[in-house]
């Protein structure tokens, strides 16, 4: 065999082979060929190169960005568009959030409070243009609220000039930007609109698309019915109808508009099932499924550490499209942020073909109620 030939290459025969010559064939490493070339192998060098390498290994994995399951997204925690993992974010951006309420200063005189506001329009099927292909429309009015502190009442002027006409090409099934709420949120101005699920910021006379908000859980493919907004805890909270989805007649179909939307300064968003939040806010009143209640305005107060709801509508039989134009609240719901302990009190009269469809507090009230 090839290891005895070069064995007996090695070491002489036995009877020539002096006792020193025994000592040097059992210590030197044995020699082997290959080809042309010969290879000593060496055990303490080896060694040495595969801790070297294991090293190697160990740094690069754990230097290596995270796996695509455990990565966080920008706009969406369900859609892959543009990944955080991606992109550079100074940890100063996140953590820091622009508070300024109202966006332009109140101006103080002997008439009172005075402050800068707006409101937008959702025109629902309206809002297609009509001169414009794939287009639609909203619009954004301005005026002036004075706040008299002393006798506790408000005046109100619109601008002169024309409201500032928004557009956007984004729809779905042939709707788009009918923008139900105003908002304003670290800084700036936001609007979201309930059909295709788009927040808008509103720069000027732009709408910026921003995020994109999905039905339900976040994994539907139909855009989420946004209806009202809060800001709490430095983040923008963005709810639908708050009762479930039903047909025309009130037959259940899915609890998708019992969830809200919860987003960072930085877009991602995260939802959360507020069915049962929803149901205790109507209990409070005595609805049960398949009554209901509509909600399209809310606000968190920082100053009472609790949620405001005006209702839209409300009904203890079940929904049915022609009778529900006729539900119309003036209701104010107040509870803590667990749903523990919800309080009930009338808002003025209820006129039946009304309902609240927005509110904010005036600044400097310390948000005061009616009682």
């Amino acid at each position: 065999m090839l290891g005895n030939e070069l064995l007996r290459e090695r070491i002489p025969p036995l009877k020539e082979m002096s006792l020193r010559d025994w000592r040097q064939a059992l210590t030197t490493p044995p020699m082997y060929r290959v080809g042309n070339s010969t290879l000593r192998i060496q055990t303490h060098f080896v060694c040495l190169i595969a801790a070297v390498g294991l090293f190697v290994l160990i740094v690069w994995y754990a230097m290596s960005p995270p796996s695509r399951s455990h990565r966080s997204y920008l706009y969406s925690e369900h859609y892959d568009m543009l990944p955080l993992s991606n992109v550079i974010t100074p940890k100063s951006v996140i953590d820091s959030y622009n508070a300024t309420y109202p966006l332009t200063p109140p101006v103080r005189s002997a008439f009172g409070i005075t402050y800068r506001i707006g409101v937008i329009s959702d025109l629902d099927t309206d809002s297609k243009s009509t001169s414009e292909s794939s287009t639609w429309v909203s619009y954004f009015k301005k005026g002036h609220l004075t706040w008299d502190r002393v006798h506790g009442s408000a005046s109100f002027k619109w601008d002169a000039s024309e409201p500032t006409r928004l557009t956007s090409t984004l729809g779905q099934g042939k709707r788009g930007m009918e923008l139900s709420e105003l908002i304003v949120f670290n800084g700036k101005l936001y609007a979201p609109d309930d059909r295709t699920g788009i927040v808008y910021e509103i720069d000027g006379t732009k709408a910026i698309p921003w995020v994109l908000l999905t039905n339900g859980d976040g994994r539907r493919v139909k855009g989420f019915k946004s209806e009202w907004a809060a800001v709490k805890d430095n983040k923008l909270y963005v709810g639908g109808l708050g009762k479930e989805w039903t047909t025309s007649t009130g037959e259940l179909v899915d609890f998708d508009p019992m969830w809200i939307k919860q987003i960072h300064p930085t877009g991602q968003v995260s939802h959360h099932d507020w069915k049962t939040n929803y149901e205790k806010l109507r209990r409070s009143v005595g609805i049960e499924f398949p009554g209901y209640m509509i909600h399209e305005s809310a606000v968190w107060s920082n100053i009472h550490k609790k949620w405001f709801f005006l209702p839209r509508k409300m009904s203890k039989e079940i929904y049915h499209e022609d009778k529900d134009p006729y539900h119309g609240t003036n209701l104010l719901l107040t509870t803590d942020e667990n749903f523990s302990n919800i309080d009930v009190v009338s808002v003025g009269e209820a006129i039946r073909t009304h309902g609240f469809s927005s509110f904010k507090f005036i600044p400097g009230t310390e948000d005061d109620r009616p009682k």
